[in-house]
């Protein structure tokens, strides 16, 4: 099987991956292992809100609610994934080597700004109009 993006190798003329491969598997390898952190982070966040307020947020429980949160965690994680338009980006670049070794700092600074905006998103959209 012959792909496009393949180089054939020079000892046994099997096709190797190309660079396009290489970049997006490396890609899907760092950033799925950090969703698994961001999630648990803003989970912790959401249960943090409920369990410091909870007298207040009890009558926000409703099949309703439930079902806008799971919303917003689609588009968490659908805003995580803007990670990889950087990521493939520096790593086509000159500054692959050094990119692959400070990436965590993209991974840190989107997961404070997704900390942000759910503390926001939930003081000012939510916690104000639960009775």
């Amino acid at each position: 099987m012959n792909e496009t993006n393949s180089i054939p190798s020079v000892e046994t003329g099997e096709p190797q991956p190309g660079p396009w491969r290489c970049i997006f598997t490396d890609a899907i390898r760092y950033w799925e292992r950090g969703r698994v952190g961001y999630n648990l982070i803003l989970a912790a966040v959401v249960i943090g809100w409920l369990v410091l307020t909870w007298p207040h947020f009890r009558p926000a429980f409703t099949w309703p609610s439930l079902a806008a949160l799971l919303v917003l965690a689609v588009f968490a994680n659908v805003c995580y994934c803007a990670a990889y338009f950087t990521d493939v980006a520096m790593q086509l670049s000159s500054f692959r080597d050094m990119w692959r070794r400070r990436r965590w700092v993209l991974w840190l600074t989107g997961t404070l700004f997704a900390i942000l905006l759910t503390n926001y998103w939930i003081a000012d959209e939510i916690y104000c109009f639960v009775h």
